[in-house]
């Protein structure tokens, strides 16, 4: 394991299924949003939303 990795922020599977069930996105695509842009909630949510929006 890298330094990088092993300082990384991690974000626990059941804020991943609330963001997810919220946000109306998968656990999936939350968790890309998490490597992207890290765990700062109201990042997620934006891109969240941004990606739900995309898709309609």
């Amino acid at each position: 394991m890298t330094d990088e990795q092993a300082r990384r922020p991690v974000i626990t599977s059941q804020a991943v299924r609330a963001l997810a069930r919220e946000c109306g996105v998968t656990e999936s695509q939350i968790r890309e949003i998490v490597s992207l842009v890290g765990v700062d909630r109201a990042s997620i949510m934006r891109e969240a939303r941004l990606l739900r929006k995309g898709e309609n």
